[in-house]
């Protein structure tokens, strides 16, 4: 009996290791509370420690993932970045526009995640932390309390942001902390500057070797575009046409004509140093 509970154990522990994604790959749901705005409010909601966290701790790595240093936030700026999410918990963001709210929930997502991260770490992977969690997966249990609501990361994900925006471009503004997603910004997304950051972005990513790569006549993508897939393309030969809208001119190209099968990575390495 013993040995057959471990057994069940390590295979509960291998499924949750090797379920990084888990949330990527949850249908999305939509949650009406959250779906109103105000579009006559041109109240601004402030990300300014959020925008100076990231462009402190931020590292830009040309052609790649961005980089996030962990590690070496200070205490002061630990102590920042947790009164920043509480501040935003005491918002109700459905008293402001439609840019603003998106701003806002790409925001705390990731602050989120960076503060469950940074809380935890050293540690390799986000998996690691669910395992080290089992009892309190981040993904899954309350991560912030917001007009009342107690949220999971994969609320804001997949009951709030995806269903309401409709838009794939959200995907490049969200950090899962993988290799193999679109890296953090260097700035905190706001009403104003949401749209342009997600297009751009989205460009830097799809052009990144993290992102799509066409090499030798064989196409790799991230996995992200896979699990998401419903978000981003009916199928592979309109996902292409995807690729192509935010690749560089010469890669578009290429991307237009390719008559192979798309091989999708998932590198689960954390988006640290």
């Amino acid at each position: 009996m013993a040995q057959r509970k471990n057994i069940i154990g390590l295979f509960l522990l291998a499924t949750l290791l090797g379920s990084t994604t888990a949330s990527a790959t949850t249908e999305s749901q939509y949650w009406g509370y959250w779906d109103r705005s105000n579009e006559r409010n041109r109240e601004v909601i402030d990300h300014q420690s959020w925008d100076t966290i990231l462009g402190d701790y931020v590292v830009d790595k040309k052609g790649a993932t961005n980089r996030f240093r962990y590690g070496a936030l200070s205490s002061a700026d630990k102590k920042a970045l947790k009164n920043y999410i509480t501040a935003l918990e005491k918002i109700d963001p459905r008293s402001y526009n439609r840019n603003e709210q998106q701003a806002y929930w790409l925001n705390l997502y990731n602050a989120v995640t960076v503060k469950i991260i940074s809380d935890n770490f050293p540690v390799k992977t986000f998996a690691a932390i669910r395992a080290r969690n089992l009892s309190s997966d981040p993904l899954s249990s309350p991560v912030a309390t917001v007009s009342g609501k107690a949220l999971s990361l994969n609320d804001i994900e997949n009951r709030i942001i995806r269903p309401i925006w409709k838009d794939h471009k959200v995907h490049f503004g969200l950090n899962c902390a993988d290799m193999s997603c679109p890296g953090l910004l260097p700035n905190a997304f706001t009403g104003k500057n949401v749209k342009d950051m997600l297009k751009k972005s989205g460009k830097t990513f799809i052009n990144s070797q993290n992102g799509v790569i066409l090499k030798n006549g064989k196409l790799t993508a991230s996995s992200i575009f896979n699990q998401y897939k419903g978000d981003f393309a009916r199928d592979d030969k309109a996902l292409l046409k995807v690729f192509a809208h935010y690749a560089d001119d010469r890669l578009a190209l290429y991307l237009l004509g390719f008559q192979g099968k798309i091989d999708f990575v998932h590198d689960k390495s954390l988006n640290s140093f």
